[in-house]
């Protein structure tokens, strides 16, 4: 029986872990993958139960790119439209999904395993944990929508650099330049991920998190006026929903809030 190149279980408070299960190859990206993945994440998405998800790879590597099988397909065919980057879902999808989603970046992480860490909420890797966008070395350019977001994480001088160059930077190095929230011991990576994402899905509310993701993304590319004048009515609105009250009751009860699960 072949083994599952995705691996999802739900873990108490609430939180979906999903694996990348290739782990002899770094676990590299593939079409069949990336089918198991978008299944694996909407099906946590429809979940109620599910109100954090976490990503992380199996073995030493988080994912280290397209794999060769993938690659040599396409060499094979260039002009065929099978590229990595025609298929139906994208990773950048990772950032419109209304739940938070964090990244364990437990190992190597390049080119498409790169792009989706990107569009990952958060994302917590470990001090020697290797990262490259190697697009420039492979004679590709800047995929998935990492040239829109790679300088909105780290500064316009800072993406031209790991764009261009496709150099191999630490886990530490992605830390010092704000690349990932923080590097943390291999043998806690996973741990504190699970504990920050419990944290969440015990104390936030989940219908805040769809809210707030959209602002920031829309907010990005808009004047502060336009942003200021959307939060306020957002604002408006949220003040009249249950949440706001069970959020503000139970700050006075001093208990954790019981706020309803995402309905979309």
């Amino acid at each position: 029986m072949t083994e599952p190149l995705v691996l999802s279980e739900l873990r108490e408070p609430g939180i979906a872990l999903i694996t990348l299960n290739r782990p002899d190859q770094l676990n590299a990206w593939g079409d069949d993958m990336s089918a198991e993945f978008f299944t694996a994440i909407d099906t946590a998405v429809a979940d109620p139960a599910v109100r954090v998800i976490v990503i992380t790879g199996a073995g030493k590597g988080f994912c280290a790119g397209a794999s060769m099988d993938a690659l040599n397909e396409i060499r094979a065919n260039p002009a065929g439209g099978a590229g990595p980057a025609t298929g139906v879902r994208r990773v950048t999808d990772l950032a419109s999904m209304p739940k938070p989603v964090i990244a364990a970046i437990n190992g190597a992480v390049a080119g498409v395993g790169f792009s989706m860490a990107l569009f990952c909420d958060l994302r917590f890797t470990t001090p020697s944990a290797k990262f490259t966008t190697s697009f420039a070395r492979r004679g590709l350019i800047a995929e998935y929508g990492s040239s829109w977001m790679l300088p909105r994480l780290i500064g316009v001088a800072r993406a031209m650099d790991l764009l261009l160059s496709g150099r191999v930077i630490t886990g530490a190095d992605a830390a010092t330049m704000g690349l990932v929230n923080a590097a943390i011991e291999p043998d806690a990576l996973l741990d504190h991920v699970m504990a920050y994402a419990a944290d969440l899905a015990v104390n936030a509310c989940p219908a805040s998190w769809a809210i707030i993701k959209q602002q920031v993304l829309r907010d990005a590319v808009r004047p502060l006026d336009d942003a200021t004048t959307d939060a306020i009515d957002l604002m408006n609105a949220s003040v009249t929903r249950a949440d706001f009250q069970e959020g503000v009751q139970s700050f006075l009860d001093r208990r954790p809030p019981a706020f309803a699960p995402y309905s979309g």
